[in-house]
């Protein structure tokens, strides 16, 4: 009787176990389809703010439906998903973009003495299949070119980075070397008028940007061209 007793308890406790396991099953699968119904949710207003964003940017500026969708989305990540300023941000930036380029892409004679110093190297891509950039700031000379020669230096670098991107991608990584660096390379206006290009008209374009091989004298300079680097960017930035 006690064997049967105990044969009972025990095929009751593995019909627990098992309802249990099953009970637990069902409360994870059900939690992935809430997880997954968000994602979808989340994707589905992104989409919405996009098709908005587009028809508001499209009355003032035909142009912007050349613009594809994911161009959209960095602005409007860029001005967390604030249609207003996003589709400001944007107007603005096309308009840049006609005057400032008005063939389409900078030619290297516009740049030539900012190419003659072999400041800017293309290297491979990271794990995630980032493209990376490396600069070198021991040789750049504020002597040589003006400021708008510099500024079309960087749109070529920017423009020839986004270029190499695999399908799928967005954002590149950059190395700011700054090993031989001195006050003879120091150049505050066109450290300033990088970041506002990088900033302005290429938003969240940028994954991750490491300064390396810093000499201590140069965070002089970086105390001045650090309040102009806005919050989204400062926490892409290594030194």
């Amino acid at each position: 009787m006690d064997k049967e007793k105990k044969l009972k308890q025990t095929q009751e406790e593995e019909e627990e176990m098992e309802f249990k396991d099953c009970e637990n099953h069902s409360q994870q699968a059900q939690q992935q389809e809430e997880e997954k119904e968000k994602i979808e949710i989340g994707d589905e207003i992104i989409r919405s703010k996009i098709g908005i964003m587009r028809a508001l940017a499209e009355r003032d500026d035909p142009s912007v439906k050349e613009v594809d969708d994911f161009m959209i989305r960095r602005f409007l990540r860029a001005r967390d998903l604030d249609i207003e300023k996003a589709n400001t941000m944007l107007l603005k930036y096309l308009s840049w973009r006609r005057t400032f380029l008005p063939k389409g892409f900078v030619s290297e004679s516009e740049i030539s003495n900012q190419l003659a110093d072999n400041k800017l190297c293309m290297q491979g891509v990271d794990k995630q299949g980032r493209p990376i950039v490396v600069a070198f700031g021991g040789r750049h000379k504020p002597t040589k070119g003006n400021l708008e020669e510099v500024k079309r230096f960087v749109v070529y670098g920017l423009e020839k980075i986004c270029a190499r991107m695999p399908r799928g991608q967005e954002k590149f990584v950059a190395i700011g070397d700054l090993e031989g660096w001195g006050y003879s390379n120091s150049d505050i206006r066109a450290y300033i008028a990088s970041l506002s290009i990088l900033q302005d008209c290429y938003p969240e374009r940028l994954a991750k940007l490491f300064i390396v091989h810093v000499p201590y004298i140069f965070m002089t300079a970086w105390k001045v061209v650090y309040p102009f680097i806005d919050s989204r960017t400062k926490k892409k930035v290594k030194i």
